[in-house]
């Protein structure tokens, strides 16, 4: 799956971009049919101590699904983001299963 990441006001480390992949190409073993993602990383400008902005965008054939968090951290947020990606994903397979078996 290819993972597309860019960042907003910021420029993002190796790391935090590694961790990124890593943590989207889990969300392989839920979806077969992922096209791919795309990440985006921002930061706000506010004085917020949850001024991190993670948004994720997953292809899959026939709609997308989207999520946004704002967090402390960019791995929270990641976090937090993938884990719910799972069970859109999960809830999108059994979709097309029960419309299938129907």
């Amino acid at each position: 799956m290819k993972v597309f990441t860019q960042s907003v006001n910021f420029n993002a480390d190796k790391d935090l971009i590694k961790y990124v992949e890593k943590k989207a190409n889990q969300l392989v073993k839920f979806h077969d049919k992922i096209v791919d993602a795309e990440v985006f990383l921002k930061v706000q400008n506010t004085s917020d101590k949850e001024n991190k902005i993670i948004e994720i965008k997953l292809n899959i054939p026939g709609s997308e699904l989207i999520v946004k968090r704002e967090t402390k951290t960019f791995e929270e947020g990641i976090n937090l983001a993938v884990d719910s990606l799972k069970r859109q994903l999960k809830k999108s397979k059994e979709k097309t299963r029960d419309s299938l078996i129907s």
